[in-house]
């Protein structure tokens, strides 16, 4: 069966993303319109679905690098800052916005917490896994290597 693994990450997080905007449990806040993802960004995300494609990237990672608390997805969401003529430094990402699709994810039953961190309950895996399954044959038109699995 073709798993997580098996599929490159821009094509499998668009496709989790689409899937996602049906489960109702999972929807931006007010505020996400307006809001910046971290405190390196000078502007919002263009993207007016932004919110779903980070669900699904956040989810994405829960399953590859799990259990992750906040401040580790808080380091993979951070970049740069530019401070004009002082070098440049790393920020973390907003916690806000982790927080928030952590508690979503919870709430749609995709992921659970423990004392490690979130990790990816069965349900979630199940979900991730037919996704993947469903990208396969696209997969492998785009890289022919992945025909082997």
């Amino acid at each position: 069966m073709t798993t997580v693994y098996d599929i490159p990450a821009d094509m499998f997080i668009r496709q989790v993303a689409e899937e996602l905007k049906k489960n109702p449990q999972i929807q931006p806040p007010d505020w996400a319109a307006f809001a910046k993802t971290g405190v390196h960004k000078e502007m919002p995300p263009e993207n007016d679905d932004w919110w779903y494609m980070r669900a699904a990237s956040v989810l994405r990672r829960i399953y590859t690098d799990g259990p992750v608390g906040i401040q580790r997805m808080r380091s993979v969401y951070g970049g740069k800052s530019d401070r004009g003529s002082s070098p440049s430094r790393f920020r973390r990402g907003s916690g806000s916005i982790v927080r928030k699709l952590f508690q979503q994810l919870e709430a749609a039953g995709y992921v659970s917490h423990g004392s490690e961190g979130r990790t990816v309950t069965a349900a979630g895996r199940s979900f991730l896994d037919n996704v993947a399954n469903g990208l396969k044959a696209q997969a492998t038109t785009v890289a022919p290597g992945l025909s082997k699995y």
